[in-house]
């Protein structure tokens, strides 16, 4: 048996498989994400912690009499965070998340005063990634700053709390703009650049790899052997990628989930800092990958259903019920909750509906945040340069992928087909996969592509349509850039 943890930023996740590839049990719990001020976003790892500890109890009431057969242990998680720790291993501050945007300004100065930071990197300068929240701790807190020993991303820290050792891979190191992607190792001059050195970073391990084992008394306290082992494991969509079977050039898949990802597997470092496209290091050594990102994907809808105050799925039905010609002239809807990382990397853009009128139903305003998501991977996927005539198909995971409505939707406006699997196929069975590899199982046997729930074929005039709509969609965030200049700091 092998079990698989996946710390995202609405839940931590967790499920267990056997050596047939089979999800024998799984369990959540969630997590809240603090917003203290605009741009900020912070959780306690304390509370990752402890929604571990409830994850784990349930699964082993679940699988009474398997849980003893746990081999090994892979982790996912968001990535990005910083973790702070001082010597004695106290956690400093909050974690500033992957989506905080408060470190626009140093951003902005580290673009120049080391120009060379993109060129060692592979990566442009982005708010999102863990070296500028470090120098914006340096420079509003410096005390706190002064007394960091360990900066540990949010999955290494559960490892720290099960194993006592410091240890990450390169597929979330990355994401810190302090790894030399292309070497899959720590470069010192990165590190310089914000302050730090290799003795505050964790050892790196590949992520199918072994990292550490339980601490024996942890392993005592939840029922499962000493020698229990932990694997390297992933960022989550490098995890994620492993649990659909991605593992190969040109494999690609979508994530919908708090946010907008699409993931093409490489051979080796293919960089276009410039665009704003991610390239980082896959989960599996010899591998690289490309990543477009945005930052706020399923998490539009949610937010829209809340204020309406009514249910995901009741929206959803209500807009399985809109026709075509409703379609054609809904409002159009830029889904910048979060500021946008690809390709735009502007912290300050802002969600906003364009074309609403007395007679809007809320369907027509459901309908108009997905297609805006689908807008936004548009554009993520116009930059993904030679990438893009790898891609013959993308599988679909996330909480959006449960979207008929919405899988059919990216299929027209991105002209691919469209894949979806079993709900199961996360960063957690990517995370369990990864412990398998870890105790010998073979890629072969593990990684293999999950079954095809369902296929979306694209359509051509739904298409045509849809690229006119993308038009204004285009226009729209031009003009929101234009009139920004206008409205007061």
């Amino acid at each position: 048996m092998y079990l698989g943890i996946d710390i995202g930023t609405s839940e931590l996740k967790a499920l267990l498989i056997n050596t047939q590839g089979e999800i024998v049990a799984s369990n959540h719990a969630t997590l809240h994400v603090q917003r203290p001020h605009a741009h900020w976003a912070e959780q306690d790892p304390e509370r990752w912690w402890q929604a571990c500890g409830e994850v784990i109890a349930g699964l082993r009431q679940q699988a009474a009499q398997t849980w003893s057969e746990v081999r090994a242990i892979g982790l996912s998680g968001q990535m990005h965070g910083a973790v702070l720790l001082d010597a004695q291993g106290h956690v400093l501050r909050p974690c500033i998340l992957w989506n905080d945007t408060r470190s626009a300004p140093q951003c902005e100065a580290l673009r120049v005063q080391h120009p060379e930071m993109m060129q060692l990197s592979g990566n442009m300068i982005m708010p999102g990634f863990t070296a500028p929240k470090l120098r914006w701790v340096a420079e509003n807190e410096p005390e706190i700053f002064r007394r960091i020993d360990k900066v540990l991303l949010p999955k290494d820290y559960l490892r720290w709390r099960m194993t006592g050792r410091f240890v990450s891979e390169p597929s979330d190191a990355a994401g810190t703009l302090w790894l030399d992607v292309a070497q899959r190792d720590w470069s010192d001059e990165l590190l310089a650049i914000t302050g730090l050195t290799r003795a505050q970073m964790p050892d790196l391990v590949e992520g199918s790899a072994v990292s550490a084992t339980l601490q024996a008394n942890l392993a005592s306290e939840w029922g499962l052997s000493a020698s229990v082992s932990v694997a390297g494991g992933g960022g989550d969509n490098a995890a994620s990628a492993v649990g659909v079977g991605a593992v190969n050039p040109g494999d690609a898949f979508i994530s919908l989930g708090t946010s907008g990802v699409i993931f093409v597997v490489n051979d080796r470092l293919l960089a276009d800092p410039q665009s704003g496209v991610h390239a980082f290091c896959h989960a599996l050594p010899g591998r690289w990958h490309q990543m477009s990102v945005m930052l706020s994907a399923a998490s539009c809808l949610r937010w829209l259903c809340n204020l309406l105050s009514v249910t995901e799925s009741q929206l959803m039905d209500e807009m399985a019920q809109l026709s075509d010609e409703q379609r054609r002239h809904a409002p159009v809807f830029l889904p910048y909750l979060s500021g946008e990382r690809t390709p735009h990397n502007d912290p300050d853009a802002s969600g906003s509906f364009f074309n609403l009128r007395h007679e809007t139903p809320r369907a027509l305003l459901g309908y108009a945040v997905i297609e805006g998501v689908a807008f936004g991977l548009a554009d993520g996927f116009a930059v993904l340069g030679d990438a893009k005539r790898q891609i013959h198909q993308c599988s679909l995971t996330g909480g959006g992928a449960r979207s008929t409505l919405w899988a059919q939707l990216i299929a027209d406006v991105l002209q691919l087909p469209i894949v979806t699997h079993p709900a199961s196929a996360s960063g957690a069975l990517g995370a369990a996969r990864l412990a398998w590899l870890a105790d010998g199982g073979l890629e072969s046997e593990v990684c293999l592509k999950p079954l095809e729930q369902a296929r979306y074929q694209p359509d051509a005039a739904r298409g045509s349509v849809l690229q006119q709509r993308l038009q204004v969609f285009r226009t729209l965030y031009a003009q929101q850039q234009q009139a920004r200049t206008l409205l007061p700091d």
